[in-house]
């Protein structure tokens, strides 16, 4: 390794950093995790202004409580369980919206082939329809099972439940989203 290469510290160190005051360590952590944060939140939430707002909320409360943090290598399972509590929080206090119909709005995507995009777009639209009949801790353990990829323990500790529960939300998930889903095998 030359001189003019450097190591990104690990998260741990850039938690120890910012929790001494480092404003740029802290930068470092969010550019990290950012991303990650509002793919879960938007996903979610179904809407990207909602998302940024709680990605946005998560990273200023994150700041803030940052010496609450015991276990600085414990991190992204704390922005994890912020981020989703927060979404929860926001879908709680919606209130209920006009359902969009299908066949009267206009696609976003104009594609060369036209019958593929609206077979993807059919098919984006009936699972986005199928994720909202889930209850909203469904839909958080869910897509942070199979869209994020988290074990049932980072789960458990993202939503706070056990990984029991979460085990049985996840497979409430699966049931009712494979027969919502049947009709696009």
């Amino acid at each position: 390794m030359t001189s003019s290469q450097t190591v990104a510290p690990d998260e741990a160190t850039l938690v120890g950093r910012a929790k001494d005051g480092d404003v740029r360590a802290y930068e470092e952590l969010v550019l990290r995790y950012q991303a990650r944060m509002f793919r879960l939140a938007v996903r979610v939430l179904a809407d990207r202004a909602d998302a940024e707002d709680v990605v946005q909320e998560v990273f200023l409360t994150a700041w803030r409580r940052l010496d609450q943090l015991a276990d600085e290598a414990a991190f992204v399972g704390w922005l994890y369980r912020m981020t989703t509590n927060r979404c929860l929080n926001v879908i709680r206090a919606r209130r209920p919206q006009a359902e969009l119909d299908p066949e009267t709005a206009e696609s976003p995507r104009t594609d060369t082939m036209p019958e593929h995009a609206v077979q993807v777009s059919s098919q984006l639209g009936a699972l986005h329809a199928a994720l909202a009949t889930l209850t909203p801790e469904q839909r958080a353990c869910w897509l942070l099972r199979e869209v994020d990829g988290l074990s049932y323990e980072e789960i458990a500790d993202a939503v706070g439940a056990g990984p029991a529960a979460v085990r049985g939300r996840i497979a409430r998930a699966r049931a009712q989203l494979s027969e919502v889903m049947k009709p696009w095998r």
